[in-house]
């Protein structure tokens, strides 16, 4: 075996698909407090990381599955992402003067995607994260729910299927909007 063969093996994280070490090291070396923000399959994870030397130094941390304590039917989407971001921000003391970037991770940067709506949960909790989050209240706000009412008269079995969750767990979908901003409302009481 050769030394060339060596040298061309990436870090496990990378090979991975975890980390991309170039992306985490221009965010380290900026030496501004990052908002991370991570979507899995079944919640969204939000923390204020701050770098060290000996690792990062978690200085809050939000999970998507806490917003069931304030009666939000916790799924991965825009509008559990945006309440997970206000809630972060609540958690961080959001007074606080630091400007913060935003961690998305491998996550590709795309338009109204969830991780940009977290950020604007964050912003709109008070937090300064640097970078302009135009994101229309659309996007994540639930409010007009005329859509769902619409679909299940016109479409019952894609009703069906694309709200199953929330059927499972006995909510119903045409109170998602009612649900979301007594949810947002609580969160910023807290």
């Amino acid at each position: 075996m050769n030394s060339k063969s060596i040298a061309n093996i990436k870090f496990r994280r990378r090979r991975e698909s975890v980390t991309d070490y170039n992306k985490r090291l221009k965010l380290a070396k900026s030496g501004i407090d990052r908002v991370v923000v991570r979507r899995t399959n079944s919640r969204i994870i939000g923390q204020v990381a701050k770098y060290t030397q000996k690792g990062d130094m978690i200085l809050a941390h939000v999970d998507s599955e806490e917003l069931k304590k304030f009666d939000w039917p916790a799924r991965p989407n825009k509008a559990t992402a945006y309440l997970a971001g206000m809630l972060l921000a609540k958690k961080f003391k959001a007074g606080a003067k630091n400007d913060h970037v935003l961690d998305i991770g491998l996550a590709s940067p795309v338009k109204d995607s969830i991780p940009f709506i977290f950020a604007k949960g964050c912003v709109d909790g008070g937090m300064k994260v640097r970078g302009t989050f135009k994101i229309e209240e659309k996007a994540y706000n639930l409010s007009n729910s005329n859509h769902i009412s619409q679909l299940k008269s016109e479409d019952s079995e894609r009703y069906k299927k694309q709200y199953s969750a929330y059927i499972k767990g006995g909510v119903e979908p045409e109170s998602l909007g009612k649900l979301f901003n007594e949810a947002k409302e609580k969160i910023m009481k807290a």
